[in-house]
């Protein structure tokens, strides 16, 4: 009988209820592109300690974790280690019963216990294996690597998921240091990016529509109204109204450079009246802090415009994503208007009458749904103009209209791997950190040292056990380490000619000593700290809102300090 009684009347449902806060992050549009992934976990692939059989994955997990609370569709976790007594130590994910039984099956059994509705699929092959089959990458939207890992299994993940259009998250832990590094597809459109609401208030007072000029006409003298009525003007309206007595006595134009809007907002200051109860009159002074922002000339940002001129947007074929379709609707909009961009819509609270406000809301609101109803209209021409069959929902247009001054396209970058064919840009940003005592930029060299050195074990292993079973190669090999060192230390010199100099190979001797003092091994606060972090860009990448990070982020658990790299 609920279907009989308005929705205000019955509530929020059981899934509303569950997962209220984060459909305040990302609202139901966001919620169900989470529910549509699948995100493959490659936990490990293989061993790399003497004293384990594989303990790296505890953040992969982790991360993990903070995607089943919240309702993703589905996760694959890839691991062909067994569970070990050291593994009991760091994995939350695992119990004593656990023990001598595969990891990746036991992992995905307990996390889905978090969250029933969470499909859960576990392979204990190494997922070099897994990619013969070519379906297998295909059926996810993003892979998560745990390192150290051998670098010819990342390379080929981070390959075939770059072919297929699929983000990759590489991540590390090791004692109190680690780090990740994202790979997005060459152009990754952002929609919804969630800027500061208070940047993004297009108020359009220097351009006005017919339905915004008759109100603030219709507030005819403001002398003669009473305190109240003075005192509840929308300070939206005051402005209109006091840019065009500015213009009578300044040649019909508003005010334009810093002088003139000082002096503007003088001006305005010196309406409100102060002998009032309440001794001043907030929607002036709201109107007052407002000129500088909202009194400037409407401006397309230079990323706007890059967006336009892409030829993903100039040139549309029937299989373009939806998002290069209405961008070009927004485009041809832009140049009909203007140079404006559809009106979002919205208002900020101010002091005002409930009617007053409500009023003007509609005004804004019906301006903002004309602009859709534009911009709608141009997407169906274009859709049958290439050949579309099937229309872009009016719901993603009106998100997109709403959003349009404020779309991103990130491009992205590759998973940085240090060696002899990085480009000139990776090594000059690490040789400035180095020249800046930056212990975080040491942090990423040794984590690459170390992963150079985790593949040459394994690739021995490989070779000498015939690829069937690993034995546990030993990361202690002094000469292993030193070789490494000195070959990443030469790429770093190689695009400036000289080399580093003493005290900066010690502060990358200090972030190696701790990797090789915890032997590869995971402290739990700080794996669940990263998987945190990492399951944040995550849901950025799923749900296709927010800004993503661009690309590597560092964490020193030591010093509690964190570093971002465009590597």
């Amino acid at each position: 009988m609920a279907d009989a009684f308005p929705a205000v009347l019955t509530g929020p449902s059981s899934k509303e209820r569950r997962y209220d806060r984060q459909l305040r992050l990302w609202a139901a549009t966001g919620q169900q592109a989470l529910e549509d992934s699948r995100v493959l976990l490659v936990n490990s692939d293989g061993t790399f300690g003497p004293q384990s059989t594989g303990v790296a994955g505890v953040a992969g997990v982790e991360a993990l974790k903070n995607l089943v609370l919240p309702g993703i569709g589905g996760i694959t976790i890839v691991d062909p280690a067994t569970v070990t007594e050291v593994d009991l130590g760091v994995n939350f994910f695992l119990e004593a019963e656990s023990l001598g039984k595969s990891r990746a099956e036991e992992t995905c059994r307990l996390l889905r216990e978090l969250n029933p509705d969470v499909q859960g699929y576990a392979y204990s092959k190494p997922v070099s294996q897994l990619l013969q089959d070519p379906n297998f990458l295909a059926q996810h939207k993003l892979v998560i690597i745990s390192g150290p890992t051998k670098r010819s299994t990342l390379q080929a993940v981070c390959q075939e998921a770059k072919n297929l259009g699929i983000p990759v998250l590489y991540t590390h832990s090791v004692g109190f240091y680690s780090m990740f590094s994202l790979q997005l597809p060459a152009e990754f459109p952002i929609v919804e990016t969630h800027p500061d609401p208070e940047s993004t208030q297009d108020l359009r007072l220097l351009n006005p529509w017919p339905e915004l000029i008759a109100a603030g006409t219709a507030l005819g003298d403001l002398s003669s109204m009473d305190d109240h009525q003075h005192g509840h003007v929308p300070y939206i309206l005051l402005l209109l109204h006091f840019i065009e007595q500015w213009k009578q006595t300044h040649a019909g134009k508003p005010p334009s450079n810093y002088k003139e809007k000082t002096e503007f907002r003088e001006f305005v200051r010196s309406q409100a009246r102060t002998n009032t109860p309440e001794g001043g009159e907030e929607n002036f002074d709201e109107a007052v802090g407002a000129v500088m922002k909202t009194i400037s000339p409407f401006e397309l940002r230079s990323s706007i415009r890059e967006i336009f001129a892409m030829d993903q947007c100039q040139q549309l074929k029937p299989d373009s994503p939806d998002f290069w379709i209405i961008a070009s609707a927004i485009h041809k909009f832009c140049e009909e208007n203007k140079g404006l961009l559809p009106l979002p819509g919205s208002l900020p609270d101010m002091k005002a009458q409930s009617a007053d406000y409500v009023s003007l809301q509609n005004i804004y609101k019906a301006k903002a749904r004309r602009d859709v109803d534009e911009v709608t209209a141009t997407v169906r021409q274009l859709e049958t103009q290439i050949g579309r069959t099937a229309p872009i929902p009016e719901r993603e247009i009106e998100v997109f209209c709403k959003n349009a001054a404020d779309i991103k396209v990130v491009r992205g970058r590759h998973i940085p791997l240090l060696s002899e064919d990085s480009d000139a840009a990776t090594t000059k940003t690490i040789r400035g950190g180095f020249a800046l005592d930056d212990r975080l930029v040491a942090i990423y060299v040794a984590f690459e040292i170390l992963d150079a050195v985790v593949s040459e074990v394994q690739s021995i292993a490989d070779t000498e056990n015939g690829g069937d079973q690993l034995r546990l190669p030993n990361i202690e090999d002094e000469e292993l380490w030193t070789k490494h060192t000195d070959r990443i230390l030469k790429v770093l010199a190689r695009d400036t000619g000289t080399d580093i100099p003493p005290e900066q190979k010690d502060i990358l001797e200090d972030a190696m000593w701790e990797l090789r003092r915890t032997e590869g091994g995971e402290l739990h606060n700080i794996s669940a700290l990263t998987g945190g972090l990492v399951a944040q860009e995550a849901l950025k990448v799923l749900t296709q809102q927010y800004v993503p990070l661009d690309n590597t982020c560092v964490f020193d658990g030591a010093r509690s300090q964190t570093a971002m790299y465009r590597l």
